[in-house]
């Protein structure tokens, strides 16, 4: 999810296209939520650990 959110911020940024650019950073913002959570021990989707 982190990787996908990097690549569509940068496809959105070059490619001036806003939507892409917004979905992007909030992949990525959802991603590194998802992975401080997982890596503190909490239970992410039913799942102990998240990758």
């Amino acid at each position: 999810m982190i990787i996908l959110g990097i690549i569509l911020a940068i496809a959105g940024w070059l490619l001036s296209i806003p939507v892409l650019l917004y979905v992007g950073v909030i992949l990525l913002v959802v991603g590194i939520v998802l992975m401080v959570a997982g890596s503190a021990g909490h239970a992410v989707g039913g799942r102990r650990h998240y990758y």
